[in-house]
């Protein structure tokens, strides 16, 4: 086997040991040699320096120091960032990619999570279990037996916004319930659409004709507000919104406003701002399930982030092709 390259953590040092435990950890000692107890949280760092300037490989996660050019300079011998988490973008910089230093990301390790997570609730949803939870909870009494009239999962239309990892995921995913699936994505053609095997329909259409529609579309300028107050408007009465992407594709004013009525119903694991003021009507609307950005990898699943960076080092150990390499032209329109 190759000699072992020096690699450097580039991440917020608690998180460690939850990403890289110990069978992990040794594993990726195998391919690279790499010390766990030095975390760099700043590239300045005379300790840090001092490895950088041997490093070529940079293991990331959350928390990575930004990668300008003062930083890349301190690692001339750096040709590769794996990092142990989602989207790249707000540590690297247009200066890595000059530099033709490959990047690779677990996000498509993070994506199965999130959509396990939308699953779950749109399955719940499907069903509304919240609000008979909560009936339950309040009556103390139930009419057991008693078929419930307008609930279930039998032809339901899902509508996915967004053809991300997650949106692919969450599509494969629902494939074995008898549900209705559509997809809504500026960025998928009808023949793409008919590979995964569902209807591709305007934005529009989808909000008019989905029982619950998710999001999963990356936060760009252009999705900011995706779901507003005209958007919102088209779905129909009682309807279900999930959000396991960003809190800024919705607007959560016109969001609040549309609750309050009781028409929709929302499932936000993300919010904009994010954590919400404590005083933010939607921890009071009956209508608002709310999670703190539970979906992604959290607990054990972040064991899987580490195992995907073990896989690309061994690879890049050997010279095969990175399998999560990032694609720099797509990046601007990417998560």
């Amino acid at each position: 086997m190759p000699e072992r390259p020096q690699a450097l953590f580039a991440m917020t040092a608690r998180n460690v040991p939850h990403v890289f435990p110990p069978e992990v950890l040794a594993r990726l000692r195998e391919y690279v040699e790499i010390d766990p107890t030095l975390v760099a949280h700043d590239f300045t760092d005379p300790r840090v320096r001092e490895t950088l300037a041997r490093t070529e490989v940079l293991v990331t996660g959350w928390g990575c120091p930004v990668l300008d050019a003062a930083a890349l300079d301190a690692a001339p011998k750096l040709r590769a960032v794996l990092h142990a988490a989602g989207s790249v973008k707000g540590f690297t910089t247009p200066e890595v990619w000059r530099r033709g230093i490959v990047v690779s990301s677990a996000a498509a390790a993070n994506a199965l999570p999130v959509a396990e997570y939308t699953l779950a609730m749109i399955l719940l949803a499907g069903k509304d279990v919240f609000a008979h939870r909560d009936l339950l909870r309040t009556r103390r009494a139930y009419p057991y037996g008693d078929i419930v009239p307008g609930i279930g999962n039998f032809r339901r239309r899902v509508g996915i916004v967004g053809a991300s990892r997650i949106g692919r995921r969450l599509i494969e995913l629902l494939r074995p319930y008898d549900l209705s699936v559509a997809l809504a994505d500026p960025y998928v053609d009808a023949a793409e659409a008919a590979r995964l095997g569902v209807p591709l329909l305007p934005l529009d259409d989808l909000l008019r004709t989905s029982d619950i529609v998710t999001v999963h579309a990356p936060e760009t300028p252009e999705t900011r507000h995706l779901l507003g107050a005209r958007e919102l408007a088209l779905m129909p009465d009682g309807s279900v919104l999930v959000n396991t992407a960003r809190g800024s594709l919705l607007d959560h004013d016109a969001l609040i406003d549309q609750l309050r009525t009781g028409r929709l119903t929302a499932i936000l694991d993300v919010t904009d701002p994010e954590p919400l003021p404590a005083d933010s009507p939607l921890f009071d609307l009956p209508n608002a399930f709310l999670t703190p950005h539970l979906a992604g990898s959290q607990g054990n699943e972040l064991a899987r982030l580490g195992r995907t960076v073990v896989e690309e080092a061994g690879r890049l150990l050997t010279g095969d092709g990175l399998l999560h390499a990032v694609d720099h032209s797509a990046l601007e329109r990417a998560a």
